[in-house]
């Protein structure tokens, strides 16, 4: 059995897949189908890619070109976990670029609509100790998160 994710795009999946293969290490294109020509369904052209398969840092996913009946939204996001400022820094400049959008407490969405959480592993280890109310109160402020921030509202 294989188990992946599909997520639902209106065009542009093979700029979609080589962008997030481009940003995590471990990252892959896969097996690419196209539109027949002539094309039998209601959106994409002949030739125009229907699905991309792609590995995000060994997580299996499915890019579908499938139109505009269903647009992506923030009911479906990319949890990253990351190891430090550094690496929140990088992701959430490159996600939030050339139309990418910033949201609240970690919450962004790439040009392309996909909604992505980059959240520093750290925070995560602060909202589980004994400041947590502090660690929450203080990320809920934030839209990109900062941990120097969250260390300080953790130590009071």
């Amino acid at each position: 059995m294989d188990v992946s994710t599909c997520l639902w795009f209106d065009g542009r999946i093979e700029e979609a897949a080589e962008f997030y293969v481009s940003l995590l290490p471990g990252s892959s294109v896969g097996a690419v189908t196209r539109y027949p020509d002539p094309n039998p369904f209601p959106s994409g052209a002949p030739g125009d890619a229907v699905t991309i398969e792609l590995t995000l840092a060994g997580t299996r996913y499915m890019l579908l070109n499938g139109g505009p009946m269903f647009p992506l939204s923030e009911a479906v996001s990319i949890v990253l976990v990351v190891d430090g400022q550094e690496e929140v820094d990088r992701l959430w400049d490159a996600l939030t670029a050339d139309g990418g959008a910033e949201s609240q407490c970690g919450w962004c969405k790439d040009r392309f609509g996909l909604s992505w959480q980059v959240i520093p592993r750290r925070y995560l280890e602060l909202a589980a100790g004994p400041n947590a109310a502090a660690v929450e109160q203080a990320m809920s402020q934030m839209q990109k998160l900062d941990v120097s921030v969250l260390e300080a509202a953790a130590t009071g």
